[in-house]
């Protein structure tokens, strides 16, 4: 544990969520992608919402969430309202 800690948006209990569901690295996380990592979180704790989807794409950009593009935004809102149906 601690490689993805260095990542934005990577506190301590997401890091160790990815380390539950078989992600470790940075490029384990960046093949799998976002929304299959948000989905494996997802399976474990229902709560996980849109703001964890968005700091792992932003962890994968290398940027703050925050400063993800708007259609990335948009990609993902609509990723998220369709997983919840």
């Amino acid at each position: 544990m601690g490689d993805l800690l260095k990542l934005n948006n990577i506190g301590k209990v997401l890091e160790e969520q990815l380390n539950e569901v078989g992600i470790t690295s940075y490029e384990e996380l960046k093949s799998i992608g976002s929304k299959e990592a948000w989905l494996r979180i997802k399976s474990i704790d229902p709560s996980a919402c849109i703001h964890r989807l968005y700091a792992l794409e932003g962890a994968i950009e290398g940027i703050k969430k925050s400063c993800l593009s708007q259609d990335k935004k948009n990609e993902l809102r609509e990723f998220y309202n369709n997983e919840k149906l």
